[in-house]
């Protein structure tokens, strides 16, 4: 049985002081999301660690902060009094759960954060994909497969500060070829008024036929929907689309079609389940990396042709090497 407290889900054995579980001995996982392929394939990763280095389930703790840093902040604010052997941090915004981060460091629990860094925190380990060049190698992709010259919109995620790079990086490789025109841009509208499917719509009826060639996502919900909304318009063959990400989801509808070209695929399940394997390296008192760049694959539709069904798999350590994929982050 589990009981919810402060969206913190506990054993419901475990003795109770006031709103706070005393959890002594038991490990915290702070969890910046859950909802979404990504978020749910981080939870695997973690359990999977845990239960491969012998930690029984009911020793660890999750929270979910579905995207709120201030939620989460509070979320790691009452970890911190259940004095964890370690907490775990995947940052729903990494500026925005700094200091509730540097407080659980201030009370001598040793942090790993898994999918982002938190600048001027002294985690124990950070694991991370590298964003800005993830965004600086899809728009290169990108342009390359226009030609190198033609009209191209922009779908951002400037919503948290890891997810912000991924655009910067982006523009920087955009202001590098002058021939391609940024005919259209729109950011992630956090108040649902808007999909990125009805923002990608409005782009395409703003530049018919011949006035679009590609639209640079920042991740891959956008690029999905905007094949999806690129098809309906019958314009499938004139504009690609790319994403950052990876996965199951987004494989089988880059299979299926010949819109959405690119993925750049992040090792999502290696980053928490190595969080796991250092953070018990560190606690045997072994020496662990302060800093790892974890493998970013490009996918393609052809890549994909060449792989095996479960191509999903590739983020569990040593999978994409048995399918001869090579990172290329």
């Amino acid at each position: 049985m589990k009981t919810v407290l402060k969206g913190i889900v506990v054993a419901a054995s475990l003795a109770m002081t006031g709103t706070v579980a005393l959890a002594d001995g038991k490990f915290a996982v702070s969890l910046g999301w859950q909802e979404n392929e990504s978020g749910q394939r981080q939870t695997v990763g973690f359990e999977e660690a845990f239960l491969d280095k012998g930690v029984d389930a009911g020793d660890v703790l999750y929270s979910n902060a579905n995207y709120d840093p201030k939620l989460q902040s509070e979320q790691i604010d009452a970890f911190i009094k259940t004095n964890p052997k370690a907490l775990f941090v995947t940052p729903s915004d990494p500026a925005g759960i700094t200091q509730a981060v540097q407080r659980a460091i201030d009370a001598g629990i040793p942090v790993f954060v898994a999918d982002a860094i938190i600048a001027g925190v002294p985690a124990v380990t950070s694991i991370t994909s590298n964003d800005f060049g993830m965004g600086v190698y899809s728009m290169r992709w990108l342009i390359d497969k226009i030609g190198g010259k033609g009209k191209i919109a922009m779908v951002d995620l400037p919503n948290n500060e890891a997810w912000d790079l991924r655009g910067q990086g982006a523009r920087y490789e955009l202001s590098q070829h002058p021939e391609v025109e940024l005919v259209a841009k729109w950011s992630y509208d956090t108040t649902g008024a808007v999909s990125p499917r009805q923002a990608i719509e409005n782009m395409l009826t703003a530049n018919p036929a011949g006035n679009l060639d590609g639209i640079w996502n920042a991740w891959d919900g956008a690029a999905m929907e905007g094949a999806l909304a690129i098809k309906a318009a019958g314009r499938a063959g004139e504009i690609t689309t790319t994403g950052i990400d990876g996965g199951e989801y987004s494989f089988s509808i880059m299979s299926s079609g010949d819109v959405f070209g690119l993925t750049m695929a992040q090792s999502i399940y290696y980053m928490s389940y190595n969080s796991v394997h250092y953070a018990m390296e560190y606690l045997d008192g072994n020496t662990v990396p302060r800093f790892i760049i974890a493998p970013v694959y490009a996918v393609t539709p052809e890549v994909l042709g060449e792989s095996p069904a479960d191509a999903f798999n590739y983020d569990i350590p040593g999978v994409a090497k048995s399918y001869g994929w090579k990172p290329v982050l």
